[in-house]
């Protein structure tokens, strides 16, 4: 144990941001850089050490945190990124993005504000890559059994990660013109920049992980004939069909899909473009949807900009503690105020959108809204409170409804889909096809990082085991898993 009296004599400190008038006008990370350090030694010794350390179950990964906390506060980042690296491949990636499910798990959240588990895993890796610690691991012989993984966000990285060493020759097939999947072009920089994703890459080839980039399987390479290539495939193509909101003016110019606008800021930030087509200059902006991908529009709009920004959910406002329906150690949906929210704009709840109106060439300008509130348990319009308000530009940023059907790539496997549009596999992850396998979104559904990462590396053991008969791989979920965070 750290500190028998850490959590008694320490309270709860996260890592300090940037001044708001700072950095919307950059795009680096918003937090003060070097400002962790300090503070992380004493928030690891308020680790309790607890004996059913809940946090491990809150954690789809199964991180060993109270181990890694132990040696963080004795100053052993070595044998503290270690432990990290035993059961995730990319704690920069969770450390920066995961929502911390194994916070709303610890067993100090019943009384105290829990451990700041989140701040003490970025500050190991950071440490580790510093300390020359983070080194390609190629596997000492090759199997001669050969993988494609399709799609290059966090579950097909852990995926290839994993099999690579193992021995199997791995491919990683991406459509987008670098890797990374949405941690490339659906996170904004601010969130985590991607000199992070560059960096895994070179260590990934280190290993012997081979990329192509600008190949769409389904579309530039046949399906079937990928399958008749490899050994195993692996799907990790994500969930990316965007929700659409049908209602009258959808048409108008103006009105994007949050994954039509985020990849742009991005493309900037990567030197190809000098401004984005899809800019929020000057302009009223209105993000609807609630969650992060909704922030992630804010936080851009800020940054190119916008003359005011406005956010629309259709649920009310979250409470800022648990209620009854959410008691410890479930992972609670709370009212948070991201570093986007800090940087100002307006947060409506409890409305929806009945329809936009433009100008006369077309373009958005205005958004219609009517207050909603649950009656018998459906969401009714509350009469009179029809409004509207000015939209110049609008993402859509409600949530994905499942994996592209649009390339061909589930009809060209012949692949079964579950009750919810996800593609259908086992308990080894394997689908309805015979040496094809799925993990992340793409079987999932929507989800977090940690549980793409968890799932790759899930994945990859069923892979292994189809193609050798056995695996040592780990396997830290089964696709039925849902943890203390759902």
């Amino acid at each position: 144990m750290a500190d028998p009296k850490g959590f008694l004599t320490t309270d709860r400190e996260v890592a300090r941001t940037r001044p708001v008038a700072e950095r919307v006008r950059d795009w680096n990370e918003v937090y003060v850089p070097g400002s962790l350090l300090p503070i992380v030694t004493k928030q690891a010794s308020r680790c309790m050490d607890c004996g059913i350390p809940f946090c491990h179950n809150g954690c789809p990964l199964g991180n060993l945190i109270p181990e890694w906390n132990d040696y963080a506060y004795r100053d052993d980042w070595q044998a503290a990124g270690e432990r990290l690296h035993a059961t995730n491949n990319f704690p920069e990636f969770t450390g920066r993005l995961c929502p911390a499910p194994c916070e709303s798990a610890c067993v100090l959240g019943i009384n105290q504000q829990p451990v700041t588990i989140k701040n003490v895993e970025v500050t190991i890796i950071d440490k580790a890559w510093e300390a020359g610690d983070v080194t390609p691991q190629p596997p000492e012989r090759l199997s001669g059994k050969t993988v494609a993984v399709i799609g290059s966000g966090p579950a097909g990285l852990a995926a290839a990660q994993q099999l690579t060493r193992a021995g199997h020759t791995v491919a990683v097939y991406e459509r987008a013109d670098r890797i990374g999947g949405l941690l490339r072009y659906g996170i904004p920089e601010f969130k985590m920049e991607k000199r992070h994703i560059n960096r895994r890459i070179e260590q990934m080839r280190a290993e012997g992980t081979k990329f192509r980039t600008e190949v769409e399987i389904g579309r530039d390479i046949d399906a079937a004939k990928l399958r008749k290539r490899y050994d195993a495939v692996v799907i990790a193509a994500g969930a990316t069909t965007s929700r659409d909101l049908p209602v009258p003016g959808r048409e108008l110019a103006g009105i994007h899909f949050a994954m039509e606008y985020l990849p742009l800021a991005n493309k900037v930030q990567e030197g190809d473009l000098t401004v984005s087509p899809i800019s929020a200059e000057g302009k009223h902006v209105v993000v609807i949807g609630g969650g992060d991908t909704g922030a992630d529009c804010v936080g851009t709009a800020h940054r190119q900009g916008a003359a005011s920004v406005t956010q629309l959910e259709i649920m009310p406002r979250p409470g800022e503690q648990r209620n009854e329906g959410q008691p410890w150690p479930t992972f609670p949906m709370l009212y948070k105020v991201t570093s986007a929210h800090e940087e100002g704009g307006e947060r409506i709840y409890s409305v929806s959108t009945t329809h936009f109106e433009g100008d006369e060439d077309g373009n958005v300008q205005w958004l219609h809204l009517v207050e909603v509130e649950f009656t018998g348990g459906k969401l009714t319009q509350k009469p009179g409170t029809e409004r509207r308000i000015p939209a110049q530009l609008v993402t859509l940023a409600m949530g994905f409804t499942g994996t592209d059907r649009q390339n061909g790539l589930v009809e060209q496997f012949g692949l079964e889909l579950d009750e919810r549009g996800n593609i259908a596999r086992d308990a080894d992850y394997a689908t309805n096809v015979p040496g094809v396998f799925v993990a992340g979104d793409a079987g999932r559904g929507q989800s977090l990082i940690v549980w793409a990462i968890a799932e790759g590396r899930s994945a990859a053991r069923g892979v292994d085991r189809h193609l050798t008969g056995t695996s040592t791989l780990p396997a830290p979920v089964r696709p039925t898993d849902r943890a203390l965070s759902v």
